[in-house]
C-alpha cells in the first residue's frame, strides 16, 4: 500500500469490497462507489443481465461509454469549461487592475 494510504470499505449491489485510498481522495471514491453501484443496480433491476460479473462489466461499458461521449464533445466538457472560466477570470483580474488605476 503506498505511503499515506487508508483502507476504506464500499458496498457494490450489496457485496463489502476493501480498497486502498490515499486520504484526499476518499470522498471521490465513495462518490465514484456510488455512482457505480447505482449504474450496477440499474442494470440488475432491468433484468436482462444475470451474474455479477456481467453486472459489472456492463456498468464499466456504460461508464466508458458516457465518459468518451463527454470526452470527444459529444457532451459536456468540464476541462473545456473550466479552461473557458480561468480565462473570464483572467480578464476580469486584467480590467479591474486597470480600473484601479483609475482612482
Amino acid at each position: 500500500m503506498a505511503e499515506g494510504a487508508k483502507t476504506i470499505e464500499i458496498s457494490l449491489l450489496g457485496r463489502s469490497y476493501k480498497i486502498a485510498c490515499e486520504e484526499g481522495e476518499r470522498e471521490a471514491l465513495l462518490e465514484a462507489s456510488a455512482y457505480l453501484d447505482g449504474k450496477m443496480s440499474d442494470i440488475r433491476k432491468a433484468g436482462k443481465v444475470n451474474g455479477t460479473d456481467r453486472i459489472a462489466v456492463m456498468a464499466a461499458l456504460n461508464i466508458a461509454h458516457e465518459f468518451l461521449s463527454i470526452k470527444l464533445g459529444n457532451g459536456f466538457d468540464i476541462g473545456q469549461a473550466k479552461r473557458r472560466i480561468s480565462q473570464i477570470e483572467a480578464k476580469l483580474d486584467e480590467v479591474l487592475a486597470q480600473q484601479d488605476k483609475l482612482f
